[in-house]
């Protein structure tokens, strides 16, 4: 009860554009001779709307009033998603602090990306660093972890790579919720929903598996953000890699008990720990019926290397030559043994068609916008579904491959942006969907509607992503670690999980999912403690604050972004 009034103070008190001023209470009595200057302006949480995506905002909301409690004022700005994004990835100088996720994809079961690309220098300027941490420390243990092939040895790698994150508080935590997903039992065969661990049954093999059993032959599920790009080259979001999954093939796909499996090659064979052939499967078209050949793998895996592709080079930056034996045998060399090298690049790569992007990529090298900006009129893949039509905030509609070696049961995969989570669960509930893709709001009025519902499966999971605030390490007071530290500390994991979440979620400290157990390091050292420890942590780094309650930055420093 006494978390459920917190939050509803909490969230009375913070609008989705309102500023919020910090406490007077346990203020000095006098204040030092340089405080104005010193300041801490207004700092800006971006957050996507309530209505789409409630969760997120209530954390914002949650945060927003611990930082209240220190001493700062805070400006809730709630906005699309697509403009949040479009903010946090190409104005990386521009923003505070935004929530965001790492979503549970399939190539992420191995921790490489999540160790090496989302915190190596290397990844700050363009790639998925995107908040800009630096350490060099940490650099070499993402580096040393990629190519240590002994497990307890990378074991302990990544462990120590995950308490540096912790310690330097390069993320602000939040929780690895509980996936819900629900679908119609009378449209398709139970038995064949396919679940994978930390991804649930929202996967491509339940994609191509799921069985019709009745006159509905589509599969129509939803999402509660827009597409904002299908492009192969382009890692732009979670619905948007739904899409490019289905459209276009990799050479490996991780299987549902979480290995690598060849998809697109017949078979990985390795000669030595750094080179490795592919022979690709015969007969594989692209959609406009052209033959897919090494050719085109080749340029696929060097394409990231011309600069066009900077989201992708972290997963090819490895790989030394690619040679072409024959229409259909490649040999890649790596410059040095790769540990996820199946899982990071093999499976992760989408494979293009060189005659469609090679005179793309080419063009683009005497401009300054890249691949990530471009956009086919009708995107051709290989894979086991074919672009059909896509309405912009609205649907993607794409059709069965019959051709493909691996045909989908179903004909049509059809996504609809709902953006609000109460129209998407009347519609499951109605048939006008009949797959619960996602959904961010109440778990236990969810639950409650399919115990309801005699048409309707619920299967939950312990996501594999996680859902976090980004804070801008090149912006202060973020680039303070002791900062950094104070929020982390002020900030309650375990009432988010309780009242934003009903329980359908575990409190989070590392980007490593309790899924992946063999993997996660269970004694970090992430700051707890409350508002109390918040600031001691403060105080004890210099910090102070004004008559009025407001925090500032230690004596020598000041405001330097205006208010």
């Amino acid at each position: 009860m006494a978390t459920t009034v917190l939050l509803g103070t909490v969230l009375s008190a913070c609008t989705s554009e309102s500023q919020t001023q910090p406490k007077t209470n346990d203020t000095p009595k006098t204040e030092p001779a340089d405080a104005k200057s010193r300041e801490i302006r207004t700092l800006q949480i971006l957050t996507r709307p309530q209505a789409s995506s409630p969760d997120e905002y209530e954390r914002a909301n949650l945060i927003a009033g611990a930082m209240k409690e220190l001493g700062i004022s805070v400006e809730l700005k709630a906005m699309p998603y697509e403009q949040q994004s479009d903010i946090v990835w190409y104005k990386r100088d521009e923003w505070d602090m935004t929530g965001w996720q790492m979503a549970a994809r399939p190539e992420r079961l191995d921790p490489d990306e999540f160790i090496y690309n989302l915190f190596h220098s290397s990844t700050a300027k363009d790639g998925y660093n995107f908040v800009g941490y630096n350490n060099p420390e940490y650099d070499k243990i993402a580096e040393q972890q990629r190519i240590t092939v002994d497990r307890e040895e990378r074991k302990n790698l990544i462990f120590k790579a995950q308490e540096l994150i912790a310690s330097d508080v390069a993320y602000l935590f939040n929780v690895h919720p509980k996936l819900k997903y629900v679908y119609n039992h009378q449209v398709f065969d139970k038995n064949s929903i396919v679940e994978m661990a930390g991804m649930g049954i929202r996967n491509i093999w339940t994609y191509l598996n799921a069985e019709p059993i009745g006159q509905q032959k589509n599969m129509i599920l939803n999402s509660n953000d827009s597409v904002q790009a299908i492009n192969p080259f382009y890692i732009s979001g979670s619905f948007d890699s739904w899409v490019t999954e289905l459209i276009w093939d990799r050479l490996m796909r991780i299987d549902k008990d979480g290995l690598p499996k060849p998809w697109a090659a017949e078979s990985v064979t390795w000669k030595t720990d750094t080179q490795v052939e592919i022979k690709l499967r015969a007969g594989m078209k692209w959609h406009d019926g052209k033959p897919v050949t090494a050719e085109d793998v080749k340029f696929s895996y060097e394409a990231p290397l011309t600069g066009e592709v900077p989201m992708y080079k972290p997963f090819v930056e490895i790989i030394d030559k690619i040679d072409i034996k024959d229409p259909l045998t490649l040999e890649f060399t790596l410059k040095r043994p790769w540990a996820a090298f199946e899982t990071a690049s093999l499976s992760k790569l989408n494979l293009v068609p060189k005659h469609i992007w090679g005179p793309i990529i080419e063009d683009l090298k005497n401009k300054p916008e890249n691949a990530e900006s471009y956009q086919e009129k009708t995107p051709i893949g290989s894979g086991p579904f074919k672009y059909e039509n896509w309405k912009f905030k609205e649907e993607v509609v794409l059709t069965s491959n019959k051709e493909h070696f691996s045909p989908p049961k179903i004909e049509k995969w059809i996504m609809k942006e709902i953006p609000n989570t109460e129209a998407s669960l009347g519609m499951i509930e109605n048939g006008e969907i009949n797959f619960l893709a996602v959904f961010p709001g109440d778990g236990q009025l969810l639950q409650q509607k399919v115990e309801a519902s005699p048409n309707l499966t619920m299967v939950t999971t312990t996501d594999l992503g996680f859902q976090f605030f980004a804070v801008n390490h090149r912006r202060p007071p973020f680039n303070d670690v002791a900062f950094r530290r104070s929020l982390a500390a002020a900030i309650d994991r375990d009432m988010m999980a309780q009242v934003v979440y009903k329980d359908f979620a575990e409190p989070g400290d590392s980007v490593i999912s309790p899924a992946l157990s063999i993997w996660k390091n269970p004694n970090l050292p992430y700051p707890t403690g409350g508002v109390e420890e918040a600031k001691k942590i403060l105080q004890e780094a210099g910090y102070e604050w004004n008559a009025a309650g407001k925090l500032l930055y230690p004596a020598g420093k000041k405001e330097e972004l205006g208010k």
